[in-house]
C-alpha cells in the first residue's frame, strides 16, 4: 500500500514538473463592488482590491478590472465609469504600481512573474497555486 502512495505521488509531481502550465483564460478579473465609494467616504476602511496581484507570463497574464460601483474610479491611466471594464495585458515579467481609488491607500502593487521554465519551477508554481489564498474563498 505505502508503495502505491509513493508511487502515485512520484508521478502526480513528475506531471505537474514536466506538462506544460494552461490557463482556462489569459485574465485575472477583480470586480469594484457596488457601494464601493459610499462605504469609504463612510470611513469604512475595507479592502476590496487585494494590494498585490501575482500574475504569470503566458498564463494569467492580463489583468481586468469591473467598476459595479455607481461613481468612477481610477485605475492607474484608466478612468473607470460605473459598469466600465479595463483589460491591461502585461508582457513583461516585473512588479508595477499604479493609482487606485478603490484602495484606502490609493496604491496597488502588481508583479507580474516570467513563466516558469524548468520543470523545477514549473512544480513550485503549481505547489504555490494551490496554496493562493483565494483559491478557497
Amino acid at each position: 500500500m505505502a508503495c502505491l502512495i509513493a508511487g502515485s505521488a512520484f508521478c502526480a509531481a513528475t506531471w505537474a514538473a514536466w506538462s506544460p502550465i494552461r490557463s482556462a483564460t489569459r485574465d485575472a478579473v477583480f470586480e469594484i463592488p457596488k457601494g464601493t465609494w459610499a462605504r469609504r467616504m463612510a470611513g469604512d476602511a475595507f479592502e476590496i482590491l487585494p494590494s498585490e496581484i501575482r500574475l504569470t507570463l503566458g498564463v494569467q497574464d492580463i489583468l481586468q478590472l469591473r467598476n459595479l460601483d455607481d461613481v468612477p474610479q481610477v485605475f492607474g491611466p484608466a478612468l473607470l465609469m460605473p459598469g466600465q471594464s479595463f483589460r491591461l495585458p502585461f508582457e513583461v515579467a516585473s512588479r508595477y504600481q499604479f493609482a487606485c481609488t478603490a484602495h484606502a491607500s490609493g496604491q496597488m502593487t502588481v508583479i507580474v512573474e516570467p513563466m516558469p521554465a524548468s520543470a523545477w519551477a514549473r512544480l513550485r508554481w503549481r505547489v504555490g497555486a494551490l496554496w493562493k489564498p483565494e483559491r478557497w474563498r
